[in-house]
């Protein structure tokens, strides 16, 4: 099973802020941890929100909003996804991470293909069968 472990930082000014050499070591060692147990599958910390975008649909059509964004109260920092037997193994392992204050981590079950009623498998199963779009370069 596929969890998605989110960092939410519980960050005053996150623009301001910079990790401590001790605090990258901690986190290096974590990450480490996972990587050795064979779980991890992907992982990024991310950049803040002031160099960020929100794309939303009012209406179905998209609006963009540039960053920061004054009404968010809660703000991913980073993410994980790990590989693992079960919600509890997931839950165990957002709990080592070396974190502490106000920050939070946020576990998800990843959706597997497998979840999903056999017609709407069946759909996405055409999707991908299709031959892709031609793109230009960019």
């Amino acid at each position: 099973m596929r969890f998605m472990m989110f960092m939410y930082p519980g960050l005053q000014d996150e623009a301001a802020w910079q990790p401590s050499p001790e605090t990258v070591a901690a986190m290096t060692k974590y990450n480490e941890e996972l990587t050795k147990a064979g779980v991890l599958l992907a992982l990024d910390g991310l950049q803040p929100a002031s160099k960020g975008a929100r794309v939303s649909f009012p209406d179905g059509k998209p609006t963009v909003t540039d960053g920061p964004f004054a009404e968010a109260k809660e703000l991913v920092g980073g993410y994980w996804i790990i590989d693992v037997k079960s919600k509890d193994e997931a839950v165990a392992w957002a709990s080592r991470c070396p974190t502490g204050g106000d920050s939070f981590i946020e576990v998800r079950q990843v959706y597997e293909m497998t979840d999903f009623p056999a017609d709407v498998q069946a759909a996405a199963g055409e999707l991908s069968q299709a031959p892709p779009e031609q793109t230009s370069p960019r």
